[in-house]
C-alpha cells in the first residue's frame, strides 16, 4: 500500500517505542522580494528572531496530528499538508489527521487531547493556537501567560505519549475583523506577542516551531502591493484566510517539518541521446526528442487565478513554494540550437537552451500537465476524509452515544474512516507521460 491505513484502531491499542526528536522551525524575519516594504512592516513589530531549518524531521511511517482551532477546521492548509505528504513525499507513507475545531483556545484542545487525539497515538504533531486565545485584543500579560502554560502543557502531553512537536504561532488578522472592535493593529501586535512567547517555549521544550504570523504579513502586504487592496491574507472576515493564506501556512509547516521539496529530477542528453532520471521515475525511453517515464511521485499540481487570494496558485507568487517544496525539474544538456520547445501533456513552452542547461521547474512552468487529474482525485479523496475526521471527532466522539459506549463509537468509526484512507491509496496511482523538446 501507499499509504499506512492503521492510524487508529491498531495503532491507539498497541504498544510502540516512540523516539522523540527535535524539530526546527521556519519563519525567520528577513527582507522579502520588495525588501523595503518588508522592513517598514518588520519595524511595526518586535519580532523575535524564529530557528532556522536543519535537515529532514518527518519519518518513514510517521502519524502526523494536525491540531488547531477553527482556520484549522477549515480543513485547507491541513489539506495541502496531507496531499503533500501523500503524492510528493510517498515513500515516507505517513498517515494524518485532522484536529480542527472552531472557536477553540489552547486551554480547550488541551482538555479534550487525551480522549480525541492521544488515544491514537500521534508520533508528531502540529498545533495552531492563538488566534481565539489573544481575545481579539490588545495584549496583556494574562493573555500570555494563560497561553504560555495551555501550550506547554499541551507540548508536554505530546512529549510524554512519545511525540514529537512543531508548535505553530498564531496567524494575523486583516484590517477589519467583524466581530470585534478592537484596533486592528493592537490585535496582530498582540499575535505577535504570542508568536515571540511560542518561539521562547519551543526552544524552553526542545521541540519545533512553525511561524505563520510573520510569512503572513509579509504575504498579505506584498500581495495588497502587487494585486491591489481587496487582496486579504487573513481572509474576508479578517481571520479566516481563504487558499491563499492557507498556503502560506502550509508552506511554514510543510518547511519546519524539514522537507526539502526535491519531487524529481530528469536529465537529457541531446547530443549522446541519454536520458537520466532521479528515485521515483522510471525511464522508458527516448527516440527523436521524446521521452516516457512513469512517475511514482508527483509534483503539487496548483491552478487558480495568479491575483486572487481563493487561489493555491496565487500564494506561490508570495512564498518561495515551488523552488522550496516543489522542485519536480528537467535539465537539457548537449544542446546544438539556441532555442527548444518543450512539450508536456497539452501545454508547450520555449526556452533558450541555456535556461535548460541550468535546469526548469516543471512544476512551476506547467500548470495544466499529465498529473493534474491523478492529483485531482488524491486531493479529493483526502478533503473527503479530513471531512469525515471533523464529524468522527466533533459529532460522535462528543455525542450522546460516546456517553454510552466511547470504545465502540471508535471502533465503528475507525472502520468507516479506513474506507476513506483506502480510497486516498487507491486514488493515487503511478502516471506514464511524455516530454518532448524540439528544436524551434
Amino acid at each position: 500500500m501507499l499509504m499506512k491505513t492503521c492510524f487508529g484502531l491498531v495503532w491507539r491499542r498497541g504498544c510502540l517505542g516512540l523516539v522523540l526528536g527535535l524539530l526546527v522551525a521556519v519563519g525567520v524575519p528577513g527582507r522579502a522580494a520588495d525588501g523595503a516594504s518588508a522592513d517598514a512592516l518588520a519595524s511595526k513589530f518586535k519580532l523575535l528572531p524564529a530557528p532556522s531549518v536543519s535537515g529532514p524531521v518527518l519519518r518513514e511511517g510517521d502519524r502526523l496530528a494536525i491540531c488547531g482551532d477553527s482556520i484549522t477546521e477549515q480543513r485547507m492548509y491541513s489539506r495541502v499538508i496531507e496531499t503533500y505528504v501523500t503524492v510528493c513525499v510517498p515513500e515516507l507513507q505517513v498517515s494524518v489527521r485532522q484536529y480542527g475545531w472552531g472557536g477553540e483556545t489552547a486551554p480547550g484542545f488541551l482538555r479534550r487531547m487525551t480522549n480525541d487525539c492521544l488515544i491514537f497515538q500521534p508520533t508528531v504533531a502540529t498545533t495552531c493556537y492563538g488566534m481565539n486565545d489573544h481575545g481579539y485584543r490588545a495584549y496583556e500579560p494574562a493573555i500570555g501567560e494563560k497561553y504560555r502554560e495551555a501550550s506547554r502543557a499541551i507540548i508536554r502531553a505530546f512529549k510524554g505519549a512519545g511525540a514529537r512537536v512543531v508548535h505553530g504561532s498564531p496567524g494575523c488578522v486583516g484590517s477589519k475583523v467583524e466581530w470585534s472592535q478592537s484596533n486592528t493593529d493592537a490585535m496582530n501586535q498582540s499575535l505577535c506577542a504570542l508568536r515571540n512567547l511560542g518561539i521562547q517555549l519551543a526552544g524552553e521544550e526542545g521541540v519545533g516551531f512553525a511561524d505563520m504570523f510573520w510569512p503572513m504579513m509579509k504575504a498579505g502586504e506584498t500581495g495588497r502591493e502587487r494585486y491591489g487592496a481587496d487582496y486579504r491574507i487573513a481572509g474576508k472576515d479578517g481571520v479566516h484566510p481563504d487558499w491563499a493564506g492557507h498556503v502560506v501556512m502550509a508552506y511554514a509547516f510543510l518547511k519546519a517539518l524539514g522537507l526539502n521539496g526535491e519531487i524529481g529530477r530528469v536529465t537529457v542528453d541531446l547530443a549522446q541521446e541519454q536520458v537520466a532520471a532521479s528515485s521515483g521515475h522510471e525511464v522508458h525511453g527516448f527516440s527523436q526528442g521524446t521521452l516516457t517515464l512513469t512517475s511514482h511521485r508527483y509534483p503539487f499540481c496548483a491552478t487558480g487565478d495568479l491575483n486572487r487570494d481563493n487561489s493555491i496558485r496565487s500564494a506561490m507568487t508570495l512564498v518561495p513554494f515551488n523552488a522550496e517544496l516543489n522542485r519536480f525539474q528537467l535539465v537539457v544538456k548537449g544542446a546544438a540550437r539556441k532555442e527548444y520547445r518543450v512539450v508536456w501533456g497539452n501545454t508547450a513552452r520555449v526556452y533558450k537552451a541555456e535556461d535548460l542547461a541550468r535546469g526548469i521547474n516543471l512544476a512551476e512552468d506547467f500548470v495544466e500537465n499529465p498529473f493534474s487529474e491523478a492529483f485531482r482525485r488524491v486531493d479529493e479523496a483526502v478533503a473527503a476524509k479530513q471531512a469525515y475526521e471533523t464529524r468522527q471527532v466533533k459529532t460522535l466522539f462528543h455525542g450522546e452515544e460516546s456517553l454510552v459506549d466511547f470504545d465502540a463509537i471508535i471502533d465503528l468509526t475507525e472502520l468507516v474512516r479506513a474506507r476513506y484512507v483506502s480510497r486516498i491509496a487507491g486514488a493515487f496511482k503511478p502516471v506514464t507521460h511524455a516530454l518532448r523538446i524540439q528544436p524551434e
